[in-house]
């Protein structure tokens, strides 16, 4: 009897081992398996005759790399078949070592003895003599599908400089982490382009690169010859963690899937005065000042009931950037369901909710000699601003935009690669 009552807890222990063991690695192993191949794997597997025979210029960053993390300039660099001559870096850098607004000069690659050209501060476009003896320019990076994140502009200023040198130009496809399904926010005016915003796309745009690249190429009269490598396997419905892939930080302060699903609409706080929480481990998702009450913010918002998300009393020491050295209260950003999740209301929510509870310690970046603000660049327009102060709700502004989502999801619908 003993004996069978111990055969017993044995098969109870065997199993029940057996099923953690599905759970703790099943799932992600079965994501990790899954046939989505990136632009770079169909390109060195199916496409290489793209490049064959022709002196290659790379632009990419640490988040060039296949589902194993084996980075594109290594695989280029390392194929017989390809002749990888020249780097050149977005804001960070190649090998993303440098902060937001940090200047990379030139410089040698020393694990490639490759030259590196900075794309970012004096010199955006690609000139002439960094493209010296390159046939064909690729583009692979990560974007994180928000209109104000500057990878895409260094891609349609590497697409002009390749149509002025008559240069072919690919595009080495990979996901739009938020998904491709949902656009939300106001179509940029073109009054207020700039770095964060060249173009009159909405806010969160759910295309993928190599759609964006078709689209600015063809719609603001780019011209460039471009070829997009297409992803096989991927779906317009699923956000990153369905890919099976890892998470590769595109930039020092977006360190995780949920840093890029608030940040359309956290990022908003740039243009003010409110720190985004940059100098913390969760930028983008603590937001705060040392004039708020954290209770109070907290209260406020979540009594607006905003779709998939809620707000905890946070307070928080930056290490860097806004109120470094001392002691901010807000909130953190939860979460909870992101297909219900809106984040660029939320933002805006967010924003004017601190404006109207702290009118006279709240303020907005201040205006240049055009009097465009930081934030009016950001959100990619004037009024958004004068409607906060205004007392407009949120709900008003979403009537004001949604004729222009209207006629962009129109023109988007040519450019799409993937459904």
């Amino acid at each position: 009897m003993r004996n069978r009552w111990w055969m017993v807890c044995l098969a109870v222990i065997l199993g029940l081992s057996l099923f953690t063991g599905v759970l703790a690695k099943g799932p992600s192993e079965e994501k990790r398996n899954q046939k989505l191949e990136l632009g770079i794997e169909v390109l060195l597997k199916e496409k290489k005759y793209l490049i064959k025979g022709k002196r290659v210029g790379l632009i990419t960053n640490p988040t060039g790399v296949d589902h194993r993390l084996n980075s594109v300039v290594d695989l280029l660099n390392n194929d017989p078949d390809v002749q990888l001559v020249a780097l050149y870096g977005p804001e960070h850098g190649v090998r993303g070592s440098a902060q937001a607004g940090e200047y990379v000069p030139f410089y040698i690659d020393e694990k490639t003895g490759l030259p590196v050209y900075s794309l970012y501060g004096p010199t955006k476009k690609p000139t002439p003599e960094m493209l010296k003896g390159v046939d064909v320019l690729l583009f692979d990076i990560q974007d994180v599908g928000t209109r104000f994140y500057t990878y895409i502009y260094t891609m349609a200023y590497a697409m002009e400089a390749a149509k002025e040198n008559n240069i072919p130009f690919i595009v080495l496809d990979r996901p739009n982490p938020l998904g491709g399904t949902k656009v939300e926010g106001p179509v940029l005016d073109p009054k207020y382009s700039s770095f964060v915003g060249m173009y009159p796309i909405p806010l969160r745009h759910g295309m993928t690169v190599g759609e964006l690249s078709l689209l600015f190429n063809k719609e603001f009269g780019i011209g460039a010859d471009v070829t997009v490598v297409k992803m096989k396997g991927w779906k317009r419905s699923m956000d990153y963690d369905d890919t099976g892939l890892q998470w590769v930080l595109p930039s020092p302060n977006m360190p995780t899937l949920d840093t890029a699903f608030v940040y359309p609409g956290a990022a908003l706080f740039e243009g003010t005065n409110v720190s985004e929480g940059r100098g913390t481990t969760k930028p983008f998702e603590l937001i705060g000042a040392p004039f708020i009450d954290s209770v109070e913010l907290a209260e406020k918002l979540n009594a607006l009931h905003l779709p998939g998300v809620i707000f905890r009393p946070a307070s928080f020491t930056p290490t860097f950037s806004k109120y470094s050295g001392k002691l901010a209260h807000g909130v953190q950003i939860h979460v909870t369901n992101r297909q219900a999740f809106k984040p660029v209301e939320t933002g805006l929510a967010m924003v004017k909710t601190i404006h109207d509870i702290y009118p006279d310690q709240f303020a907005f970046s201040n205006e240049n000699s055009q009097g465009i603000s930081y934030f009016d660049q950001l959100i990619g327009n004037g009024w958004v601003r004068q409607a906060i102060a205004d007392g407009m709700t949120v709900g008003e502004m979403k009537q004001k935009w949604e004729k222009d989502i209207e006629a962009f999801m129109k023109i988007r619908k040519k450019y799409l690669l993937y459904w």
